[in-house]
């Protein structure tokens, strides 16, 4: 990445604000804590995708105990994994996770690596978390930009109520643009935008009489044009395949012995052909496996 002094378009002063508001209002959160800082931080950014910290907190602590390593988490199987991820969403997240532990095992001496491009290359992980990594863990120069920060981003320095639905190369520009040359600098700022999105820019009810620079936000200067209008349509949750693929697991992850979903008192409301597709696609994802065809068995 070049030095923020040869992109355009420094904010040196709005980014000090923010990392002096962050050193006296940050959460203090386990994994920023972890003995193991590398692999908690890892965990932690894997949970957190789509989650918020609330939900994640409780599920991190026990799995940190029961795996407080890439190795011990290698060692489980994925029915474990599933059912340790209990009820906190997107369970492929966990077999992800743990396909990540085993590839740091054997490709890397079991250490979390500390480059970026390396982490992309691990499975389940992406741009973002890559580079939460490599900064808040190793402490590199870098930009994290999840949903809190360019929504930051988008807010003071672009002016509109929320960023686009994907990353774009002029997001990538002026996030650089903001990154501090000091590495330890850097990292105050990354946590600190990321935690003043999480707890003051909210994509909502922004809490803009909070704001530590609302001086220089050019949307709130703008009359905050746009707040409360969707980007992207809302999916419905009831009824829809993500809600009955819940139920399914949440039921294999409670059953002792594999079970006949298809005659399950509990799915009798699921129409039949959406709880085969249901099925089919958890069975396809490696979240539940089919036992016993003859009796229409599943089982994690």
């Amino acid at each position: 990445m070049p030095p923020a002094s040869e992109v355009p378009n420094r904010d040196t002063d709005t980014v000090r604000r923010v990392v002096r508001w962050f050193e006296g209002n940050g959460r203090t959160l386990p994994w920023r804590e972890a003995a193991d800082h590398a692999w908690g931080v890892l965990v932690s950014e894997v949970m957190l995708q789509q989650t918020p910290v609330a939900r994640v907190l409780p599920l991190w602590r026990e799995w940190m105990a029961r795996w407080p390593s890439p190795e011990a988490l290698a060692g489980a199987s994925p029915a474990e994994a599933v059912r340790a991820w209990g009820r906190l969403g997107y369970p492929r997240r966990a077999l992800r996770l743990r396909e990540c532990a085993a590839a740091i095992v054997r490709d890397h001496q079991g250490q979390v690596p500390c480059e970026e491009s390396v982490l992309r290359a691990l499975p389940g992980l992406g741009d973002y978390t890559a580079a939460a990594v490599v900064s808040f863990a190793f402490g590199t120069r870098t930009a994290v930009l999840d949903t809190n920060v360019r929504r930051v981003i988008a807010r003071v320095w672009g002016g509109e109520a929320l960023p686009p639905g994907h990353t774009t190369r002029a997001e990538r520009v002026r996030a650089l643009a903001l990154v501090p040359d000091d590495p330890k600098e850097s990292v105050r700022w990354n946590i600190g935008a990321m935690e003043l999105g999480a707890l003051v820019c909210l994509s909502r009810n922004p809490r803009c009489d909070e704001c530590p620079i609302q001086d220089r936000c050019a949307w709130l200067d703008a009359g905050r044009p746009g707040l409360g209008v969707r980007t992207t349509p809302r999916q419905p949750w009831h009824g829809s395949d993500r809600q009955v693929r819940g139920r399914i697991l949440a039921l294999l992850r409670e059953a002792s012995a594999p079970i006949n979903l298809t005659e399950h008192a509990s799915l009798e409301n699921v129409d039949p052909g959406q709880l085969d597709r249901c099925l089919e696609s958890l069975v396809a994802d490696g979240l539940a496996r089919l036992v016993s065809a003859e009796q229409g068995t599943f089982g994690l």
